[in-house]
C-alpha cells in the first residue's frame, strides 16, 4: 500500500474482501455487523493509521455543529460586538460561526443563504441587507424555514416575518436622544436619517419625529435628509443643512459615524460645538468617547443582542413539540457627553 496517501475505507475493504459500507459500519460499532469482524476491521484500521474523515462523518450524522451569521458589515463596533455576543455562548457548545458580509446586497445574501443551507449550517443568524428590503424579497428567507433550519433576526429584521429576533429599542433611543436636545434649549433639530425603508432608520426617525410633536415643536421637513451609515454620507446633507435660511441650532445623526461627519463639516465652517450647534450620534461606538468635542450619543448593548439571539436559537433545537417563536427587545440608554451640553 502506498505509505504516502492517507489509507481509504475503500483500502481496507479491499483487504477485507468486503463493501466500503461494511467498514464504515464497523469503524462506526453499527450493531448489524458481528462483534469479531468489528474488532478485526478497527484493530487493522488502527495498525495501518486510519484517519475518521470528520466531515463525511458529519454528513452521515446530519450534524454539522455550524452556524451562519450573515451581517451587511463588519466594519461597525455594533456589528463586530453581536458577532462576539454570538462566539460567547455559541463556541463552547462546540458551534463554529461562518461570518458572512453582503455589503447591503440583496443577491449576495441570497447566495450566503444558500450555501449556508447545502453545507447544512444548523442555524443562521440574520442581519437583514438594506437591498432586501428596498425590493420586498423574502423568498430566500421563506427556503431557510421551509428547510426548517432555524433563522434567528439580529439587530435588523423584517416586521412580519414569521421567525424569533433579538433588536434593540431604537424608537425610545431616539426620542431619548431628541428630548435630551429639547431639554437643553435647542429647538430646531435636525435629523440625518438612515435610509428609507429600513425598520432601523424608520424606528429612529419615528422617535425623533413623535418627540418634537410631544413638545409642540413643528416637523420642518427641509431639517430632514437621508444619509446611509457611513461617515461620508453625511458630508453633503449637512453643507446642505447650513446653508439653509434657517439653518438648524442641533443634529441628531443616525449613527454615531454619520453624526461624526457632520461634527467635522460644521467645525470646518468654524462654528463651535455645542454652542452653535449641538450633535448626538447613535450606538456608542468606542470612538464617540474620543472625537473632539466628546459625542453624546445612544448605547446599544451589541454584545448582549448576540447573547440573547443564541438564547433563542437554542430554545428552538432543544424545543420539542410547538415552538413559539420570541421577540426580544432591548432597551437602548442615552450616554450624555460634550457635544450636547450647551450652557444655556
Amino acid at each position: 500500500m502506498n505509505s504516502s496517501r492517507p489509507v481509504t475505507i475503500k483500502d481496507i475493504a479491499r483487504r477485507f474482501r468486503c463493501s466500503p459500507s461494511t467498514v464504515s459500519r464497523a469503524l462506526n460499532d453499527h450493531p448489524a455487523i458481528n462483534e469479531d469482524t468489528r474488532k478485526n476491521i478497527q484493530e487493522y484500521a488502527k495498525e495501518v493509521g486510519y484517519q475518521r474523515n470528520e466531515v463525511s462523518l458529519s454528513l452521515l450524522n446530519k450534524k454539522t455543529a455550524t452556524l451562519g451569521v450573515v451581517v451587511p458589515t463588519v466594519s461597525n463596533y455594533y456589528e463586530t460586538a453581536v458577532i462576539e455576543g454570538l462566539h460567547t455562548i455559541l463556541q463552547p457548545l462546540g458551534y463554529t460561526l461562518n461570518i458572512c458580509v453582503t455589503n447591503e446586497n440583496y443577491l449576495l445574501e441570497k447566495e450566503y443563504l444558500s450555501k449556508l443551507l447545502s453545507n447544512r449550517a444548523e442555524g443562521i443568524f440574520l442581519s437583514v441587507a438594506q437591498e432586501t428590503y428596498d425590493s420586498g424579497y423574502y423568498e430566500h428567507l421563506e427556503s431557510v424555514i421551509q428547510r426548517k433550519t432555524p433563522l434567528i433576526f439580529i439587530d435588523r429584521e423584517y416586521e412580519d416575518f414569521e421567525t424569533s429576533r433579538a433588536t434593540v429599542d431604537d424608537y425610545h433611543g431616539a426620542f431619548a436622544a431628541v428630548e435630551h436636545l429639547i431639554t437643553i434649549g435647542y429647538k430646531n433639530i435636525a435629523h440625518l436619517k438612515g435610509p428609507n425603508g429600513l425598520a432601523v432608520s424608520e424606528q429612529r426617525f419615528k422617535g425623533y419625529k413623535d418627540c418634537l410633536t410631544k413638545y409642540g415643536i413643528s416637523v420642518r421637513e427641509d431639517l430632514i435628509i437621508n444619509t446611509n451609515f457611513q461617515v461620508e454620507s453625511a458630508i453633503v446633507p449637512t453643507k446642505r443643512l447650513l446653508d439653509l435660511a434657517s439653518p438648524p441650532d442641533a443634529i441628531f445623526g443616525v449613527n454615531d459615524q454619520v453624526a461624526i461627519g457632520a461634527m467635522r463639516v460644521i467645525l470646518d465652517r468654524g462654528l463651535k460645538i455645542p454652542a452653535d450647534i449641538g450633535i448626538v450620534g447613535f450606538d456608542n461606538s468606542p470612538i464617540s468617547a474620543y472625537t473632539f468635542p466628546s459625542l453624546t450619543t445612544i448605547s446599544r448593548p451589541g454584545r448582549k443582542i448576540g447573547m440573547e439571539a443564541s438564547r433563542l436559537f437554542l430554545n428552538q433545537v432543544n424545543a420539542s413539540g410547538d415552538f413559539v417563536h420570541e421577540s426580544i427587545v432591548l432597551p437602548s440608554e442615552l450616554i450624555i457627553r460634550e457635544s450636547s451640553l450647551r450652557i444655556s
